[in-house]
């Protein structure tokens, strides 16, 4: 049989799920998470509005705020771009469907240096959720190779698009608590990031903020896009641009019972370029110019470092003919004009903490 879940490697992602039965079927099994997740937001969702303007932000330092994401798939030439950029921060996509090379990305990581800061993405399958025993031995695998290199792993992504797997946010608290305990019982100085929910899904935040699942965030993570065919700017339902839904988001987070500080990554964000098809990620409606792509992403790292609600932005990604810092379309490195403007906010940062 024919897997539903197909994966897109030119925009690195699964491509949505074509088999309509399958969908509908899987949509019926998990509607009773519905009520929890309803529930929790008519209590919820108003109050975290109500307080997100109180609660005032407390990183103020934020060393290493520029990250970016790197995958294994994209190459060796990752290594010396980095070192031109001069980031500190990385994040790198693990795929539980990958593990049988979990080497390759051991080496890859180690190649990057010993002066990074890496968060490890664990990215999930249906295989793995359904298979309980699997998750275990191959989370297992992941945490015995890769955790001499980092403490911090990304725990799932995107939870929010059945896409990538889940069709409920209940079907990722049980998949997040399998490997918490595991954490607990034999790898008790790694730090997990949860939930991974994209663009401003705030109700899948929430239900999987507020519950009676017994685990723990030590850092949230968010897939914050804001508005794909324009500036940071831009506003969604009357008020919500960009300082908003961070501040918003940030409430969410002093308001839950889940985690007990205020670390919050911003693990995933990224503008679709024009005429960059099939490696854009979106229609070319939703696509911008590469001027734009730059204008909009010093835009949003100022947005989220002023803000102080925010430890991290790892910026979708450094190498991605579609929507990343460097296009290797036909054989041939170019690196945009937004990579030379990442360069300079490196740069910036370095100076400003001196």
């Amino acid at each position: 049989m024919n897997s539903p879940f197909i994966w897109d490697s030119y925009s690195d992602q699964p491509y949505p799920i074509k088999d309509k039965k399958y969908k509908r079927y899987m949509r019926k099994k998990h509607i009773w998470d519905f009520i929890p997740l309803i529930a929790t937001n008519i209590i919820i969702f108003p109050i975290s509005i109500l307080f997100m303007k109180l609660f005032k932000g407390t990183q103020k330092h934020n060393k290493n705020f520029y990250g970016i994401g790197v995958n294994l798939d994209k190459g060796d030439i990752q290594q010396s771009l980095i070192k031109e950029l001069g980031v500190k921060s990385l994040l790198i996509r693990v795929p539980l469907n990958d593990i049988a090379k979990i080497d390759n990305y051991y080496d890859f990581i180690k190649n990057f240096g010993d002066d990074k800061e890496i968060v490890i993405n664990i990215i999930q399958d249906r295989t793995h959720i359904e298979d309980r025993e699997l998750l275990i031995k191959d989370i297992t695998t992941i945490f015995d190779r890769l955790s001499s290199l980092t403490k911090e792993f990304q725990i799932g992504t995107t939870i929010n698009r059945t896409k990538w797997g889940f069709f409920s946010t209940k079907e990722y608290l049980e998949f997040f608590r399998t490997i918490q305990n595991i954490r607990d019982k034999s790898f008790q100085d790694l730090i997990l990031i949860a939930p991974s929910v994209i663009d401003f899904e705030y109700h899948y935040t929430i239900r999987a903020m507020f519950n009676f699942f017994k685990i723990k965030y030590d850092k949230v993570s968010s897939l914050l896009y804001v508005d794909r065919r324009g500036s940071p700017y831009n506003k969604q339902m009357i008020i919500f641009d960009t300082q908003n839904k961070i501040d918003m988001l940030y409430s969410i987070v002093k308001l839950s019972p889940k985690i007990d500080n205020d670390n919050i990554y911003i693990t995933e964000v990224n503008w679709p370029i024009s005429n960059t098809a099939p490696y854009a990620p979106t229609s070319e409606k939703e696509c911008v110019s590469e001027d734009d792509y730059s204008k909009f992403m010093i835009e949003y790292f100022k947005i989220a470092k002023d803000s102080q609600k925010v430890s991290k932005v790892f910026w979708h990604q450094l190498v991605a003919s579609g929507y990343g810092l460097v296009d290797i379309r036909d054989n041939k490195v170019r690196k945009r004009e937004a990579f030379y403007k990442f360069k300079e906010m490196i740069k910036d940062e370095n100076k400003n903490r001196r």
